[in-house]
């Protein structure tokens, strides 16, 4: 998942025009910190890995830091991102404000676009959408809610494993689902979950 959706990034024509459209990862996993490089993309170590919450306040430290004026975050579970949906994102954002991308189930959010950088927290986890668009509207600064179709589909347990196999597309991702159906693997609570959460966080 982290390879379709750093390769999306890495080939999107728009990113080449625009000098501070700086990409970084935020991880210490050996895997994902050489598909970054391949990629030649930052990498902002994460060694303790608290969670995605403290990932993304590192990220925007470092933002702040850097004198970036806008941050976008996404997560890597978002497989079938496509470019377009980037620029529907920077499109539609705010001089000052936010955009924020809900998940397809209307309860979490799947990017996260704020500008300054630290417009307002960040607070990932169960429901974080409802949470995210209160505390945007609480700023007083424009907040557009986009729909997009790719950015809404996530991967958070086996049953999506199954959504994503029948959704048009042949991600990396999905060519993997789709081969080890055929091999007759399926995707039931136990030891196949466990792997596909291991395989997130990377």
């Amino acid at each position: 998942m982290l390879h379709d959706v750093l390769s999306v990034l890495h080939n999107w024509p728009a990113r080449q025009k625009e000098s501070c459209a700086t990409v970084a990862v935020v991880t210490s996993d050996p895997f994902a910190v050489k598909l970054a490089t391949e990629y030649e993309f930052e990498v902002i170590p994460d060694p303790d890995n608290p969670g995605e919450t403290v990932a993304i306040e590192m990220a925007t430290r470092v933002c702040m830091e850097r004198g970036a004026d806008s941050a976008l975050v996404i997560p890597a579970d978002i497989p079938l991102i496509e470019a377009w949906e980037f620029g529907e994102i920077l499109s539609h954002a705010p001089t000052d404000g936010s955009v924020l991308v809900p998940a397809a189930d209307g309860r979490g959010t799947n990017a996260i676009f704020r500008r300054p950088a630290n417009l307002f927290p960040l607070r990932f986890g169960n429901d974080s959408f409802k949470p995210h668009h209160a505390a945007a509207q609480a700023t007083g600064k424009p907040c557009v809610v986009l729909n997009l179709p790719g950015v809404a589909v996530d991967v958070d347990n086996p049953e999506d494993l199954e959504q994503l196999i029948s959704l048009p597309g042949e991600t990396r991702v999905q060519s993997l689902l789709r081969k080890w159906k055929v091999f007759g693997r399926g995707f039931a609570p136990g030891i196949q979950s466990q792997d596909c959460q291991s395989k997130q966080q990377r």
